[in-house]
C-alpha cells in the first residue's frame, strides 16, 4: 500500500507502464479505488502512466469496464465475514455510491460517459450481481460470507434515487434465480434484510414497484415486513394510507405480497381493517381528495379479493358495519364520484358477506373507472412459487406406512410468564391461546402480578392463524384476567376505551368484556347437589347491536320472575353456604370511569357524533352493570350518575340509544332499595317519568 502511494506521489519516476498497469488493475481493488480517487483530487499534479494515458479518469473507468468493482464488493464482504475495519467499510461505501459527483465535480462536467449515472449504476448493478452469484457459489461450498455490505451499497443507492437504475438490473435477474433455486431466495432475503432502517423505504418501494408480480415479490422479500417494523410501516400504512400516487400494480403487488403467507395474512387483515375505518371517516371523505378516495376503494376491493371464506366470518360483522356507516358518508357527499365510489365499495362488501342472500344495489352509470373496481374482486389470488420441485411417477414411489402415525401436539404453556413472552412458534402460539383461560384461572397470585400486562396484550392480540374460535378464546381469557384482578385490570380496560388510536371493534370488545366478567363476580357460586330455592343463576347474554329491546324485557321479567314467590308442596329445598358477591367491592370501577368522559369528543372517537353505534353499546352495557350492582354498597350513587346520565341523552335521535337508555331505567328501578330512590332521586326520577310520559317508544 505505502509502495503504490509513493508511485502515485512520484509524477516524474519511470517505470515500465506495463508494471503500471498490473499495478492499479490487478492489485488489491480497495486500495487500488482509494488510490485513483486522490491522484484524481490532485488534478494536473499527478499523471499515472497506463491506459488512457496515464490520466487517473482513464483508469478508473477501465477499472469499472473490466469488472474490478465486483471484485471490490467481494473482497469488502470477506473481510466482513473475517471482521474486518468498520471505518474503512464506510469509507468505500462513501466512495462507491458517490463516485459520479465525485468524478464530474472534479472534472467539471467533462467526465467520460461510463460515470453518467444512468450508465454507472446499472454498471454497479451488474457487479452486485456477479458478487451475489460467488456468494452463492461460496454458500454451497460451505464457507460463510457477509452480505451486509453489498446491502448498505443497495440502501445507499436507492436512499439517492438510484432505484430505477440499480433495480432495474437486478429485479429481472433475481426474480428468474429465485424461480427454482431456495439459496437464491435465502440471499435475496438476507440482502433486504441487512439494509439499515434509514434506508429501507427506498429499498422496499423499489422492490415493491419493479417486481413483476406479487408472487415474484414474495420471494425477493420473504417475510420481511414481519421481522422488520421500517418495513412494516412502509408497507401497511405509508403506501396505503399516508401516499396515494402509486400505480394500481403497486397495489396489487403489495397487497398480493402480504396475502401469500400466514404471518402476512394478519398484516393483511389488519391493513383492510384500517383502510375501512378511513373509507367510512365522515371527515375523512369531507376532508380527502377525490383521488386519494380512489386510491383507497381500489386497496379496500383488492383486500376484498385476497379474503378466504373463514376470514370473512370472522370479520363479517365488522365489514357490516363499515359498510352501512362508509356508504353514508359517500352518499351524503356533493361530488359525484365520491357518490359512485360510496355505492361501488358498498357493493363489492356487500357481496362479499351476502353469499348466499340478498345485496346491495344501487343505480348509477357504469364509466371505466368503477368498471376497474368491480374487476378486482374477479381477479384470482397470485400463486407464490417458492421453488419448483421436478415431478415424479407415481408408480415408481413406495408408500409409508402412516396406519400408527399420530399427530404431534405443541405442550401448552405451564407458566404465565411463558404466555406474556410469546413465540415466532405458531403451533406454540394456538397452545398457549387455547389454554390461557384455564392457566389463568388456576395461577390466581402470579396473574395479579402480571395482571394489567397480560390484559394489555389481549386487548392488542391479534390472530396469527386461522385458530377455530379465536374470538371467544381470547374473550375468556380477558373475562379470566379481570375476574383475577378486577380492581387494576378494570382500571386499566375502561381507561383504553376513551384512548385515542383504537378502532370501534376493540371499544366494543372492551365493554363486552366488562359485562361477561361482572356477571361471572356477581354470581354466587353454591356447594352441594342442590341449589337454594330462587337461586337459579340468571344468563345474561351480551346485548346486540339492533333489535335490544326484548333482550331488557327479557332481562326485566327474569328478574321479576326471581323477586314472585311461589309455594311448592313437593320436596323442600335444602339451603346451602354460598360464597359472597365478589361484584360488591368492585362494582364502581367498573360503572363510573364508563360513565364519565362520554361527552368529550377526541379526534378519533365522538360517542355523540359518528360513534352512536358504540354509544348504543355502551348505554346497554352501563344497564347491565346498573342491573348487576343490586344489594351492593355503590348501587344507589350508581343509579343517581344513570339517572343523570339518560336525562343528558334523552333526545337522542338513535332509536338503538334510546332503547338503551330504557334499559337503564329499568335497571335503576329493580335494582336500587326504593326508599333510596325516594330518599335521594326523588325529583330525577319525577322528571323521568314526565320525559317518558311525554315520548312515543
Amino acid at each position: 500500500g505505502a509502495f503504490l502511494h509513493s508511485l502515485a506521489r512520484a509524477p516524474g519516476a519511470a517505470r515500465p507502464e506495463g508494471v503500471w498497469q498490473r499495478c492499479f488493475l490487478e492489485g488489491p481493488p480497495g486500495l487500488v479505488l482509494c488510490v485513483l480517487l486522490e491522484a484524481l483530487d490532485s488534478a494536473g499534479s499527478v499523471r499515472l502512466p497506463g491506459a488512457g494515458g496515464g490520466a487517473p479518469p482513464g483508469l478508473l473507468s477501465q477499472f469499472l469496464q473490466e469488472g474490478r468493482m465486483s471484485a471490490l464488493l467481494w473482497e469488502v464482504c470477506q473481510q466482513q465475514a473475517q471482521a474486518g475495519c468498520p471505518e474503512l467499510q464506510e469509507a468505500l461505501l462513501n466512495k462507491i455510491v458517490c463516485l459520479p459527483e465525485h468524478v464530474s465535480n472534479k472534472l467539471q462536467g467533462k467526465n467520460p460517459p461510463v460515470f453518467f449515472p444512468q450508465n454507472y449504476f446499472p454498471l454497479l448493478g451488474g457487479a452486485v450481481l456477479q458478487l451475489l452469484q460467488k456468494i452463492s457459489d461460496s454458500l454451497r461450498g460451505g464457507l460463510d460470507c457477509s452480505i451486509s455490505f453489498v446491502s448498505h451499497v443497495l440502501g445507499k443507492v436507492c436512499i439517492h434515487g438510484r432505484q430505477k437504475e440499480i433495480l432495474g438490473v437486478l429485479v429481472p435477474h433475481l426474480t428468474d434465480l429465485t424461480k427454482s433455486d431456495c439459496i437464491w431466495q435465502r440471499i435475496c432475503w438476507r440482502l433486504v434484510e441487512c439494509v439499515p432502517d434509514r434506508w429501507m423505504e427506498a429499498v422496499v418501494l423499489g422492490f415493491v414497484q419493479r417486481a413483476p408480480g406479487a408472487d415474484a415479490l414474495s420471494r425477493l422479500l420473504g417475510n420481511l415486513v414481519v421481522k422488520n417494523k421500517k418495513a412494516q410501516f412502509v408497507v401497511t400504512q405509508k403506501m396505503l394510507l399516508l401516499q396515494y400516487s402509486h400505480t394500481t400494480a403497486v397495489l396489487q403487488n403489495l397487497l398480493g405480497y402480504l396475502s401469500l403467507d400466514n404471518l402476512r395474512r394478519t398484516l393483511l387483515l389488519r391493513v383492510l381493517q384500517e383502510l375501512l375505518e378511513t373509507w367510512s371517516s365522515n371527515s375523512a371523505v369531507k376532508h380527502s381528495p377525490p383521488e386519494q378516495q380512489l386510491y383507497i376503494s381500489k386497496a379496500i376491493l383488492i383486500c376484498l379479493s385476497h379474503l378466504k371464506e373463514p376470514e370473512i366470518e370472522s370479520c363479517r360483522q365488522e365489514l357490516l358495519t363499515s359498510m352501512m356507516q362508509g356508504v353514508k358518508c359517500h352518499l351524503d357527499s356533493s361530488l359525484p364520484q365520491v357518490r359512485r365510489l360510496g355505492m361501488v365499495v358498498a357493493e363489492s362488501i356487500s357481496l362479499k358477506i351476502n353469499t348466499e342472500g340478498p345485496v346491495l344495489k344501487f343505480e348509477y352509470e357504469e364509466d371505466d373507472e368503477t368498471r376497474e373496481l368491480k374487476s378486482f374482486l374477479a381477479q384470482t389470488p397470485p400463486f407464490c412459487d417458492v421453488f419448483s420441485i421436478p415431478e415424479d411417477d407415481d408408480d415408481d414411489l413406495i408408500p409409508y406406512d402412516m396406519s400408527e402415525d399420530k399427530e404431534l401436539k405443541t405442550k401448552a404453556p405451564v407458566y404465565i410468564r411463558d404466555c406474556i413472552e410469546g413465540s415466532e412458534d405458531l403451533d406454540k402460539w394456538e397452545a398457549t391461546i387455547k389454554a390461557l383461560d384455564s392457566l389463568v384461572r388456576k395461577n390466581p397470585a402470579a396473574v395479579r402480578e402480571v395482571s394489567v400486562e397480560l390484559a394489555k396484550i389481549l386487548l392488542h392480540l391479534e390472530e396469527k392463524t386461522c385458530i377455530e374460535g379465536f374470538v371467544e378464546l381470547r374473550q375468556r381469557a380477558q373475562v379470566a384476567v379481570l375476574t383475577t384482578d378486577p380492581i387494576p385490570v378494570a382500571k386499566y380496560l375502561t381507561s383504553q376505551f376513551y384512548s385515542l388510536n383504537y378502532s370501534l371493534r376493540q371499544r366494543m370488545d372492551i365493554l363486552d368484556v366488562l359485562v361477561l366478567a361482572a356477571q361471572e363476580l356477581s354470581c354466587p357460586k353454591f356447594h352441594g347437589k342442590t341449589k337454594p330455592y330462587g337461586a337459579q343463576k340468571t344468563s345474561i347474554q351480551l346485548l346486540p347491536r339492533s333489535d335490544s329491546s326484548k333482550d331488557w324485557r327479557r332481562i326485566v321479567d327474569e328478574r321479576i320472575k326471581g323477586k314472585t314467590r311461589r309455594f311448592n308442596m313437593g320436596q323442600s329445598h335444602v339451603e346451602l353456604a354460598s360464597s359472597p358477591n365478589k361484584f360488591n367491592s368492585v362494582a364502581g370501577h367498573f360503572f363510573f370511569p364508563l360513565i364519565q368522559h362520554f361527552d368529550r369528543p377526541s379526534t378519533t372517537f365522538d360517542l355523540l357524533g359518528e360513534d352512536h353505534l358504540v354509544l348504543g353499546r355502551l348505554v346497554h352495557t352501563l344497564a347491565i352493570l346498573m342491573y348487576l350492582a343490586v344489594n351492593t354498597v355503590a348501587v344507589t350513587a350508581m343509579g343517581k350518575a344513570l339517572l343523570e346520565f339518560v336525562w343528558a341523552l334523552r333526545f337522542h335521535t338513535d332509536s338503538y340509544v334510546r332503547q338503551g337508555l330504557l334499559s337503564c331505567i329499568s335497571s335503576l328501578l329493580l335494582s336500587v332499595p326504593v326508599e333510596r330512590i325516594l330518599a335521594d332521586m326523588t325529583e330525577e326520577l319525577l322528571e323521568t317519568q314526565s320525559w317518558l310520559g311525554g315520548k312515543t317508544w
